[in-house]
């Protein structure tokens, strides 16, 4: 099974001057755990993905979502997937880079999102009509 059977095409962008209370707020509401964070000039791929984590580790700190920015928490350090990696790439560099998410590029933008998640729907079926092949 590849990443494009996998990823979710729910591609949430938002700047780096959000707020994280804003973020959030698009997060929760289109039900996705990150969101791919764009060069506000349109120049480039992005800048980054901010993550529910990143905004959970914020609040952990005592951190004011009001005020805090989505630059300040953003991971610039992105591996990016292609739609056509199987998902034992995906995953293996989910555990390689210690992330959950991936963004998938396509065509030179971004086409969705995998995540964990996303992989384990995905492969328990596959593990569970496995195991019920009769011999």
């Amino acid at each position: 099974m590849l990443v494009r059977d996998a990823m979710s095409t729910v591609v949430l962008t938002i700047g780096p001057a959000h707020t994280l209370r804003q973020a959030a707020a698009l997060m929760s509401a289109r039900r996705v755990g990150a969101a791919v964070v764009l060069d506000p000039d349109g120049t480039g791929i992005g800048i980054g993905i901010l993550t529910e984590r990143d905004v959970l580790n914020s609040l952990g700190l005592g951190q004011d979502p009001d005020t805090e920015r989505a630059h300040a928490h953003t991971t610039t350090d992105v591996v990016f997937a292609a739609p056509s990696w199987t998902l034992e790439e995906a995953a293996a560099a989910m555990t390689h880079g210690g992330f959950r998410h991936l963004i998938v590029l396509d065509r030179g933008g971004p086409a969705g999102v995998v995540s964990v998640r996303d992989i384990i729907r995905c492969w328990a079926p596959e593990r569970q009509r496995a195991q019920h092949v009769p011999a």
